[in-house]
């Protein structure tokens, strides 16, 4: 089996109000060393929707009589591709295939970069990272987001929430709940967690913006983040 890391890339990182430019940047720059530094290395990054979901979300629901779940969820997808199509750009020869849009189906990978989007209602690109994972065989699924940890409760809402190293799967669950909401802020989605658990998946939460401890995570060294699995 290939050497294949699957990166679920949080829309705010990517574009939290505009797109990040020099995020992107420094993003590309660590991305391709890595790369280089195993010609046998590829990486499967799925892009989240990120500040435009959210806007484009919130002016519907305020416009709208009688919002739609599905179609607030739509909208969010649509977010996550152009997303995806920018990544893709940026990475260009590396990125030979287009933007995946359903993770299910069968397809090559021929570049060292793959990269997918939102695919349809029910859940968010978190869900999409763990099917890809799944389908390419990967036991680990990276989740680039602005938290650096998981806490052990919403920490603007308790006072006593303090960040997590590890968590299980079962702990996850209890925090995050098992109902999917669109444009929901949590740290691993609900119909994600119930898969990768199933599927015995690590998943690793960590600051997409420190470039220096991405890089650490993707060298498997010492790296600072929460660890969620099995226990």
């Amino acid at each position: 089996m290939e050497n294949i890391k699957v990166i679920s890339l949080g829309g705010s990182i990517i574009a939290p109000d505009k797109v990040d430019t020099e995020f992107l940047k420094e993003f590309h720059s660590e991305i391709t060393a890595y790369l280089n530094r195993n010609p046998k290395r590829k990486l499967i990054f799925v892009t989240g929707g990120g500040g435009p979901a959210r806007a484009y979300q919130t002016a519907y629901r305020e416009i709208s009589s009688a919002a739609d779940t599905d179609l607030q969820d739509w909208i969010g997808i649509m977010a996550t591709r152009l997303n995806g199509q920018l990544v893709k750009g940026i990475f260009g020869e590396l990125c030979k295939n287009e933007v995946v849009t359903d993770p299910s189906a069968p397809g090559s990978f021929d570049g060292r970069i793959m990269v997918a989007a939102g695919w349809k209602p029910g859940w968010s690109t978190d869900f999409d990272a763990v099917v890809l994972a799944e389908r390419f065989g990967a036991d680990t699924v990276i989740n680039l987001s602005n938290i650096s940890k998981v806490y052990s409760a919403d920490p603007k809402l308790d006072p006593d929430a303090v960040p997590l190293d590890k968590m299980s799967w079962d702990e996850l669950k209890e925090l995050v709940g098992d109902k999917w909401v669109p444009g929901k802020n949590v740290p691993f989605d609900p119909v994600a967690t119930k898969k990768a658990a199933e599927l015995n998946l690590t998943v690793i939460t960590a600051a997409g913006k420190d470039i220096k401890n991405m890089s650490k995570l993707l060298e498997n060294e010492e790296f600072e983040g929460t660890v969620i699995g099995p226990r």
